[in-house]
């Protein structure tokens, strides 16, 4: 099939029901969402989610195990003329350290078929004019992500997807960074940028979808995200018992006693529980007010991506040092686990402070373990 008939020229991104798997590894679980034209999408979720899976497997670099991505209502690879509808932003790296910036752009320009002068339009648009013929082994990290950057934008795309955009760019070019990312989505263009960090990209998105371990946990705008958060005020009043049934008397229902014969009330604002206890009668002999926001409605959202193991044991990553462990277990007298001798016992030879006891380095004695850092 010769899907370029069918390019809708939307600008719209469609992830239906993507797998990927690496052998025993599920690194995308069934995954659908939508990316609509004309707003920023912010795509999140902690390092190892799956975000950049999904990014590969949109800009075909990847073949999904079941599923599909589609831009402009057709694969990747069946665009077209792909740099002229999508630029993408996955790796700041894979430069010619000693081809200069200008050098570099024009090599694309002529793989893509536009004219050498989009490489000064992009350079000037990302602030890198002056650099134009520097060497980009010589380029700090923020330099070479906006070069990258500007690599994406030589085709004038009408959809940018983005890899962590802001990594490196000091506090001035994130500011930039937003701007032109909120620019470009309000000429009616397109723009998905992944980030792990909600507070990064907070500011500049309209649409979040947020992933764990592979699976979507959310999808909708930020102020839904927002509008999930609610209020909770601890109460410790002289009548916990009748607060309670004034406050609920009010519609407000969500309320948990403390052990300190306090409340916890959930789904309304510290003045109206203030309110409430003073038509009450019921004096307030403290009372504080919290909301959960963005970034920690984030975290409880992506908990349990990594279960943390044990540092010593078979189980962890370090050999267990003289004495870890629980009786019967090495480090202590008794047997051992299986494939692991017991510890001596204490006062006998191997012990530690006995002779044969092994020694850690920045123990009394150890040898001197300075070498290079």
């Amino acid at each position: 099939m010769n899907g370029r008939g069918n390019n809708d020229g939307s600008g719209r991104i469609v992830v239906r029901n993507l797998t990927k798997r690496f052998g025993p590894v599920e690194a995308v679980r069934d995954l659908s969402f939508t990316v609509e034209p004309g707003q920023v999408t912010g795509f999140l979720g902690p390092n190892g989610a799956g975000k950049t899976t999904t990014l590969r497997a949109a800009l075909g670099l990847i073949t999904p195990s079941e599923g599909e991505v589609t831009i402009n209502g057709i694969r990747y690879d069946q665009l077209g003329s792909p740099a002229t509808v999508v630029g993408a932003l996955l790796d700041s790296n894979g430069f010619h350290r000693s081809r200069k910036a200008r050098a570099h752009l024009r090599i694309y320009t002529a793989a893509i078929g536009v004219p050498d002068r989009r490489a000064d339009e992009v350079l000037a648009l990302v602030g890198l004019s002056d650099a134009a013929n520097r060497k980009i082994g010589g380029f700090s990290l923020g330099m070479r992500q906006r070069l990258a950057l500007a690599t994406a934008l030589l085709g004038d795309p009408r959809v940018l997807i983005l890899d962590e955009p802001g990594s490196g760019l000091d506090p001035e070019g994130v500011a930039w960074l937003r701007g032109f990312m909120r620019s470009f989505a309000s000429t009616g263009r397109t723009v998905l940028v992944s980030s792990h960090q909600l507070a990064e990209i907070a500011q500049t998105v309209d649409q979040v979808v947020i992933i764990s371990q592979g699976a979507r946990v959310f999808e909708g705008r930020l102020e839904q995200l927002r509008g999930d958060n609610h209020e909770r005020v601890h109460v410790r009043c002289a009548d916990p018992a009748k607060l309670a049934t004034a406050l609920a008397e009010h519609g407000v229902t969500d309320i948990q006693h403390t052990p300190d014969d306090g409340l916890v009330i959930t789904g309304a604002p510290s003045t109206t529980v203030g309110d409430v206890a003073l038509a009450a009668g019921v004096a307030i002999y403290a009372m504080t007010q919290e909301r959960t926001d963005l970034e920690q409605r984030f975290l409880a959202l992506t908990a349990g991506q990594y279960q943390a193991r044990a540092p010593f044991g078979p189980d962890g990553y370090l050999p267990p040092p003289p004495g870890f462990g629980a009786p019967g277990q090495p480090g202590f007298p008794g047997p051992g686990l299986p494939g692991l001798p017991a510890a001596p016992a204490p006062g006998m030879p191997g012990a530690p402070g006995m002779p044969g006891a092994p020694v850690f380095p920045g123990q009394p004695g150890a040898p001197n373990q300075e070498g290079p850092r």
